[in-house]
């Protein structure tokens, strides 16, 4: 047992010795690692010492550096507040100099400013602008944005823009420019300018829209005389061409686009105004057909005069000479009655339809008045609604008052006339035949006595 013991304490101890041998190395290792560190810190630190020595040098310079600039600056401060102080004195006094050597001369500025702004007005709205586009910038200029005295160049130009436009005031001129139709599209035409009244083109008259700077039609030409005057103009190469003319520079032609047409008056007299149109197309058909049925019947009757022997059933005459020829036999007042019976006949035949046109021309006014008092009645209603502030909302029921009392009258007049005609005729046709059946009467009573 204790041989066993002691050769494990002997295993033991060899095992402690050699892990003692083995710690001692590493140990050894460890302290030549730490010194070979140190070396190597030390000299990473000297190194890094002597990195932070040399920037201190170079701060220290740029420092320097500044402090001189800053040196430099202040110094030049004091130098540019002493020349700002003396500017300031030197254009005060330069201020007096202009003032005095100015003068009355300072007055232009006021006055060309003023003339440039009236000059302005006139031009950029004239007519001619269309033929010479881009006058008035110039002119807008000078007035808004001119600061000084004008120069020798701005004093020219103004004088020509003035002598250019009363120049072209008198003239006839000719160019091509660009239209713009009411439907959007534009087409190049050659436009007479009269003046700086208005402007013509292959559709009449033309108007200038100075805001937009562009030529277009009128929304409504005028009177047709009016558009031949201006198309003979356009189409003349010489002599005198008579002309009528805008004084206002198309102000006025303007505003027949406001002016109420021929058949826009008419349809504002509404279902009253219809009513009144057709009564005299009927009336007026009824007395065509009289007349030409009357004219007719005379001319027949007049061939029968001529030939009272041999009398005709085609025309009232010939047949009261039927009857007469029919009742010879019988005694003069049975001859009278039969006479008068057959003119009696005859009468429906030649006054029909006469009766219908004098109604019409009697109830024509009436309706006339009827339609004046519907749109009065209108009116009042629209100012009981809406008061009187906007007259255009009353326009088309005074219109309709007015518009029916013309139609009214209108138709009557040509109805009355149509009438006396037609009643002229048939009174001249139951005259001969009264005649001519008194005559006969009267020959055969004669006869009867004998």
């Amino acid at each position: 047992m204790k041989t066993v013991f002691k050769s494990i304490l002997a295993a033991a101890s060899i095992a402690l010795m050699a892990s003692s041998a083995q710690a001692a190395n590493s140990l050894e290792d460890l302290l030549q690692e730490v010194k070979k560190n140190r070396v190597s810190e030390a000299r990473i630190n000297k190194q890094r010492e002597a990195e932070f020595q040399s920037a201190r040098a170079d701060k220290q310079a740029l420092l320097r550096k500044a402090q001189a600039d800053l040196k430099a600056e202040r110094s030049r401060e004091d130098r540019l507040k002493k020349a700002f102080s003396d500017n300031e004195v030197r254009l005060a006094e330069k201020e007096v100099e202009l003032t005095t050597a100015t003068g009355t001369l300072g007055e232009m500025f006021g006055v060309v400013r003023q003339a440039s702004a009236e000059a302005y007005g006139q031009i950029s709205t004239s007519i001619v602008s269309a033929e010479f586009p881009g006058r008035g910038a110039f002119l807008k200029r000078m007035s808004e944005e001119a600061k000084g005295l004008p120069n020798i160049k701005e004093l020219e130009d103004l004088w020509f823009a003035l002598q250019t436009e009363m120049t072209e005031q008198g003239r006839v001129s000719r160019f091509t420019t660009e239209v713009v139709s009411l439907d959007g599209g534009s087409t190049q035409q050659e436009v007479v300018r009269v003046g700086t009244f208005n402007l013509i083109g292959e559709q009449g008259y033309l108007v200038y829209d100075y805001e937009n700077e562009m030529v277009q039609p009128l929304g409504r030409q005028p009177d047709g005389y009016l558009v031949n005057s201006a198309i003979e103009l356009r189409n003349a190469t010489s002599g005198l061409v008579p002309f009528y003319a805008d004084p206002s520079s198309g102000g006025i032609l303007s505003l027949l686009k406001e002016k109420a047409t021929m058949m826009e008056r008419y349809h504002a007299g509404g279902t009253v105004g219809y009513t009144i149109t057709v009564m005299l197309f009927i009336g007026l058909i009824i007395g065509l057909y009289k007349v030409v049925t009357l004219t007719l019947v005379g001319a027949k009757m007049k061939s029968q005069l001529k030939n009272v022997a041999n009398p005709s059933s085609g025309n009232p005459l010939g047949r009261i000479l039927n009857v007469y020829a029919e009742n010879k036999t019988a005694d003069a007042e049975s001859l009278e009655l039969k006479l008068d019976e057959a003119i009696l006949k005859e009468l429906p035949r030649i006054e029909s339809g006469i009766n219908i046109i004098k109604i019409f021309a009697a109830i024509a006014p009436l309706l006339g008045l009827l339609g004046t008092v519907i749109g009065m009645i209108e009116t009042f209603q629209q100012i009981t609604l809406f008061g009187t502030g906007d007259p255009k909302l009353m326009a088309g029921s005074i219109s309709m008052a007015l518009v029916t009392t013309a139609l009214g009258i209108i138709a009557a007049l040509p109805l009355l006339l149509t009438h006396s005609i037609v009643a002229g005729r048939s009174k001249s046709i139951v005259h001969i035949l009264d005649e001519q059946t008194a005559g006969i009467i009267a020959t055969h009573a004669e006869t009867e006595k004998a």
